[in-house]
């Protein structure tokens, strides 16, 4: 329904678009699901790296050292060093960043079968078009 008019819109969509989107979609999610291990391992790579390049920045700027805190711990043998460098964002590494969603096997199970359901339905149809309701139930797959 659309806002503040009180009227809704109602728009006929070709049904074999609507399929295809909706394999497209599918793929995507196989893809996507398949590939979350190596794009985590690559992203944990990442971030190890990153790890390393801050160590590096606290030591070579350790001088500008600030609030410097010390805690040793005697039955463990550790010595925790912590302080305070004020820096500017540019300065300090950046941090890396997922560009990916990570997805449960019960998540992806769930959303593949929605899918599949979604396009044996619409190939068993005669109609030509998806009505607005119909496409409501499955758009955010698109």
């Amino acid at each position: 329904m659309a806002r503040g008019n009180g009227r809704t819109i109602n728009v006929k969509l070709p049904t074999q678009k609507v399929i295809t989107a909706l394999q497209q979609a599918l793929a995507k999610l196989e893809l996507d699901y398949t590939t979350q291990d190596e794009a985590e391992a690559k992203y944990q790579k990442a971030l190890e790296k990153w790890r390393k390049e801050v160590i590096k920045f606290a030591i070579d700027n350790i001088s500008k050292a600030e609030n410097m805190r010390t805690s040793y711990r005697q039955w463990t043998n550790h010595l925790n060093v912590d302080f305070d460098l004020t820096v500017k964002d540019t300065e300090f590494p950046a941090e890396p960043e997922r560009d990916f969603e990570s997805m449960n096997i019960h998540t992806y199970r769930e959303m593949k079968e929605e899918i599949s359901n979604a396009i044996r339905i619409l190939q068993l149809t005669d109609d030509e078009t998806v009505s607005t309701s119909t496409y409501n139930s499955i758009a955010r797959y698109l």
